[in-house]
């Protein structure tokens, strides 16, 4: 019963860094879309960051489940 806990805990450690990692990639990209759309280098970018962040955001809810 105390390994299974440990490997809960362990489970939830990765789940809550991998949470942490997500949420600063989203406000990255973020930042980098509002600054694509001032100012188009790139038209490719903007779509290609949209689905970065889309993408980024479906892994954190389905870890959030």
């Amino acid at each position: 019963c105390a390994y299974f806990l440990k490997q809960v805990n362990f489970m939830d450690k990765k789940k809550k860094k991998r949470l942490e990692v997500l949420q600063q990639k989203i406000t990255k990209l973020q930042k980098l879309l509002a600054a694509e759309k001032e100012q188009p280098d790139d038209p490719a970018e903007v779509p290609r960051i949209e689905a970065e962040l889309a993408k980024a955001h479906e892994e954190m809810a389905s870890l959030k489940q």
